[in-house]
């Protein structure tokens, strides 16, 4: 049976510890000077080293070469995981009263400790204050927090670091230098960021990936990976940026329907464009709030429409705040005057049908979008509201509910109430709104919001709306 790689290639002593010289440098010192602590807490991310470290710490206590495979009696290991009640622990207390069998110190290496149950930690405090003279304890965990103060007080503890992206790519260098695998720099790194800081995923993916060397002249390139794992390419990747930073949504909708397309998750694309960001960002800080919202995504239920919105918002022109900021007062005043009016009405009715005007309105700036090459198209409600069902469901809930009336220029959407107009002029949606009036053909059109229906057309009608505190008018052949 062929042996894994991470297996194959795990550290032997401290020295070949790699990035985490803080720690293994002051346990050298330590194991020189003779200063054994009665416990050690390990902690940090998976993958980082905490369990080579513990068992090369644990034969260097006694004395012992390690080479990573066997067993000493006098070095046992504990998985907290499927031994975390109390009675494990007891068990664990009454077997550490023996002697060690060889060894000059019985070790006991308890894998995942915050696993414990709150008993076994009972148990396990009383042993870590009074050990005996020929016990070591070496805890380790990816979960400090959930180790109870008393239990770490009792510890000498040491924090392990996520490893480094030139030290990833670097020992995976020599590994696969080591293993004849044919690989290229790009593709290292691209393995060192799958591997999220850990050397056992990254060196998992390497192993999982040395096949493809053998059917690939190329060996294994970042291109094939990306394939493999079906990420996004790179270039996809800088282009949405690009897109962002030149303000240009009809392009970023572009291009992650073509992701789509392809079978790339939204989740996943927005995990190389957090890392592609990070990576960037000290040089264009314009892109740190991107970044931050970024991290949102995986969190929704609706990666791709949240995903969609993060990055049409960061594009939206930097003017676009202003207009929201003033979106409010004017959804006050309008709705003021408009119960104003009604109680003139209940009061005068005669009266408010001389004095009944239409609401303000308020035109929502226009995006910087790219216009689409030829000329403008005649305005089409029914292309509109296609469009918008399968490109921009959020606005498409809402514009079926709406009438509207064109103007020359001017496009103007009763929405019917204040609720409604407060959504549309959010800068999230009022863009996506001119983004479909670009993609239909009619962007030449200025919008304008309004939170009422349109008043109606015939002047009886109108009259008899006004004495009934307004109203809709509504066709007789709809409703037939």
């Amino acid at each position: 049976m062929t042996q894994a790689l991470y297996r194959k290639y795990r550290s032997k002593s401290l020295d070949e510890i790699v990035g985490q010289k803080h720690i293994t440098s002051l346990l050298k010192k330590s194991l020189e000077q003779g200063r054994i602590a009665h416990a050690y807490l390990l902690t940090g991310p998976r993958g980082v080293g905490k369990t080579s470290v513990a068992r090369i710490l644990a034969h260097a206590i006694n004395g012992l070469p390690y080479t990573g495979d066997g067993e000493h009696l006098d070095i046992i290991e504990i998985d907290a995981a499927s031994n975390n009640g109390v009675e494990d622990v007891r068990d664990l207390r009454e077997k550490a009263r023996i002697a060690p069998v060889s060894a000059a110190k019985k070790v006991y290496i308890i894998d995942e400790v915050h696993m414990l149950s709150k008993p076994a930690f009972n148990a396990l405090l009383k042993t870590l204050e009074e050990p005996p003279e020929h016990i070591v304890f070496i805890l380790a965990t990816t979960d400090v927090e959930k180790l109870p103060a008393t239990i770490i007080s009792r510890t000498q503890r040491f924090s392990f670091r996520a490893i480094g992206r030139e030290d990833a790519i670097k020992h995976l260098r020599k590994i696969a230098d080591d293993e004849k695998i044919k690989i290229d720099d790009p593709a290292l790194a691209l393995i060192a960021e799958r591997g999220d800081g850990s050397f056992r995923d990254s060196i998992s993916l390497l192993d999982q990936l040395s096949s493809l060397a053998d059917t690939s002249k190329a060996g294994i390139t970042a291109e094939l990976i990306e394939t493999t794992l079906g990420l996004a390419p790179q270039k996809l990747v800088e282009e949405l940026v690009a897109a962002v930073e030149s303000h240009d949504i009809a392009m970023i909708a572009k291009l992650l329907r073509q992701a789509g397309d392809d079978g790339i998750s939204s989740t996943t694309i927005a995990n190389q464009l957090t890392n592609y960001l990070e990576q960037i960002v000290a040089e264009r800080p314009q892109l740190l709030d991107l970044l931050d919202r970024l991290l949102d995504v995986s969190k929704s239920n609706r990666p791709e429409l949240k995903l969609l919105s993060v990055l049409g918002m960061a594009a939206a022109p930097k003017t676009a705040p202003k207009t929201a900021a003033l979106a409010t007062p004017v959804l006050e005043v309008s709705a003021s005057v408009e119960e104003l009016a009604r109680q003139a009405t209940r009061e005068h009715p005669v009266e408010r049908t001389e004095k009944t005007s239409q609401p303000a309105e308020q035109p929502l700036e226009k995006p910087a979008i790219k216009k689409a090459a030829g000329e403008a198209k005649p305005f089409d409600w029914r292309a509109l509201i296609d469009y918008t069902r399968k490109e921009y469901v959020p606005i498409y809930s809402v514009l079926v509910k709406c009438k509207y009336e064109i103007d020359g220029k001017s496009f103007k959407l009763y929405t019917g109430n204040a609720f409604y107009k407060k959504k549309l002029d959010d800068p999230k949606y009022s863009t996506m709104l001119y983004a479909s009036l670009e993609a239909i053909g009619s962007y030449e059109l200025t919008i304008h919001t309004i939170p009422t229906t349109p008043a109606p057309k015939d002047s009886q009608a109108a009259a008899v709306a006004a004495i009934m505190g307004g109203g809709e008018e509504v066709s007789i052949e709809t409703l037939n």
